[in-house]
Parts: C-alpha cells; structure tokens; sequence
C-alpha cells in the first residue's frame, strides 16, 4: 500500500492544496495503520484485502494507549480519506472505513480570555520589553487576536499581504482559501512601526512579516511560546495556546452582536457549524447571568 499512500499524498498535496503539517499528520496515521497491519496480520499489500474488521481492530488497539477520542477519530478521518481517494481512483470497489463510526466526543466550549484580560494584554506597555524581540512577542499577540488567525496564519504573513489602500490583511487559511480581513488604524500603524524598525535593524533575505532577531522567520513553538508566557501574566486559565486568542476574537465579537455569519469569514471556517460552537459560549454566558441576577434563580 506504500505506492498508493504516495499517490494519495501527492493528491492532498498537488489537488487539494493541503498545509505541510496536514500531509505529515495524514502521512503518520496512514503509516502508522499499514505497520499495525503488517505487525498483527502480516504484509497486505493489496488495499481491496482490507476489511472494516481489520480497522476496527487497530481503533481498539489504539484504545488501550490511552489516546483521546479527538486522536481516534483524527486518524480515523486520515483512514477515511485515504480509501475515499482509492475507492474514486478505482484501487478498490468497497469502502472498508464507511462502517466504522466515530469516537463520541464530550462538548468542550472554546476557552477565552475576558475583554479586560486582552486590554491588560495589549494595552499595557510595560508587558513586553522595549526591544526588538518585545515588539515582535507584541505584534504577535496583537494579530493573533485582533485578526483571529490560526498559528499556521500568522507563520506564512508576508509583507505583500498588508492592503495598505483598503487597510486589510490577506490571511491564506486552511485548503489555500484566501480572506480579508479588516485592521484597525492602530493596528495599521503598530505594523508600519514594526516594518521600519526592522528594516533598520535586521538583514533578511525573504519577505515575511515578523521575523526573529536573527531575521529568520518565526517558527512554530516560538509563537506558542510567546503567547504563553503573556498568558500566563494576565489570566489564571488552564489552557495558554494562540488558539485562545482566536477564540476570544470570536467570542468577543459576538458578545458584541456580530453576525455569525461574518465571524465565520472573518475565521475562515468552511462551514457555519464551525463557528456555531461560539454561540454556546454565549448561551453559557446568559446562562450564568440569568442564575446571578434572576430573583428565582
């Protein structure tokens, strides 16, 4: 099966257009399937011998290592793919994946700082140190949530995507799908400042937006870093990742009475149900002011 997972890559790769760190994760699972396979059953190397039987043994296999039902069911979905792209391809004329069924996953609201924790954040100067390196730690919190971008986003921003004229960012998300997204004035300004300094002070010799003091680009653990360190000066919340700096751009609008369906483009989502998981954070909310104030409650 090892030509028909090359095939299958170069397809999320080429066709659909998938992030790096998508193709490595669907490469892994899929791998990680086809050596479970060779280690219980012996070699199969014609995907059409593989059965529902042979998946859902590996799924209790996994079981026992104590994986989260969000793990299960991503490498499910990798599995599902992969003989979804086989099955059109004509490899193979069943689909074993189709009759096994998800992990059933508890309801997990985002996690979000309050509106006065992201004041405290990006309001208060003395926060991040007055050099290079603070001011991009800085321009990295200030994006991530006035913008609401992915890590991955934030990684690829090239100085070609500031829309200095209509004062937007052109963010490229998930499967290569390209958004605008509005800045604010002070946020057009705090980038004007940053490009400046940097172009004083740093040699590069590519065009990203935020780069390192050595002028490389920014990497991944050096943006969850950066944004737990801050994180963990102004809140008491168990979870410290930039993907809370998304959620709460997106629970603050909507606090705010933005429509969910601009918060979805505004996110990215492909789908309303993505960003539906926002208005439950609101009903939450309600929920716990109708308790604090009702006379009854």
């Amino acid at each position: 099966m090892e030509q028909q997972l090359d095939d299958f890559i170069r397809y999320l790769r080429f066709e659909k257009r998938y992030a790096t760190h998508t193709l490595h994760a669907y490469e892994r699972d899929i791998q990680q399937f086809i050596q479970y396979l060779y280690i219980t059953y012996g070699t199969i190397e014609n995907p059409s011998l593989v059965t529902h039987f042979h998946i859902r043994s590996w799924m209790a296999d996994l079981k026992t290592q104590n994986l989260q039902p969000t793990s299960l069911n991503r490498k499910l979905a990798s599995l599902r793919s992969f003989f979804k792209f086989l099955l059109t391809t004509k490899i193979i004329t069943q689909d074993p994946a189709k009759r096994i069924s998800s992990q059933k996953i508890p309801d997990r609201l985002p996690v979000f700082l309050k509106e006065n924790e992201t004041a405290q954040l990006l309001d208060t100067d003395g926060l991040f140190q007055d050099d290079f390196k603070g001011h991009t730690e800085r321009m990295i919190c200030c994006i991530l949530y006035y913008c609401g971008l992915r890590r991955n986003e934030i990684l690829q921003l090239k100085e070609q995507d500031i829309e200095w004229g209509s004062s937007c960012l052109r963010v490229m998300g998930k499967g290569q799908k390209e958004r605008l997204i509005p800045l604010l004035p002070e946020v057009i300004q705090s980038i004007k400042d940053y490009i400046r300094e940097k172009k004083s002070l740093v040699k590069t010799d590519h065009n990203h937006l935020f780069v390192l003091e050595n002028g490389e680009p920014l990497y991944p653990m050096f943006v969850y870093r950066t944004i737990k360190k801050y994180l963990t000066l102004i809140t008491t919340l168990k979870k410290k990742s930039p993907h809370v700096l998304r959620h709460s751009f997106a629970t603050h609008l909507l606090n705010r009475g933005a429509n969910i369906q601009a918060i979805k483009e505004l996110l990215g989502h492909s789908s309303l149900a993505a960003t539906q998981v926002y208005t439950h954070t609101q009903i939450e909310r309600l929920k716990s002011i109708h308790k604090m104030s009702h006379p009854r409650g």
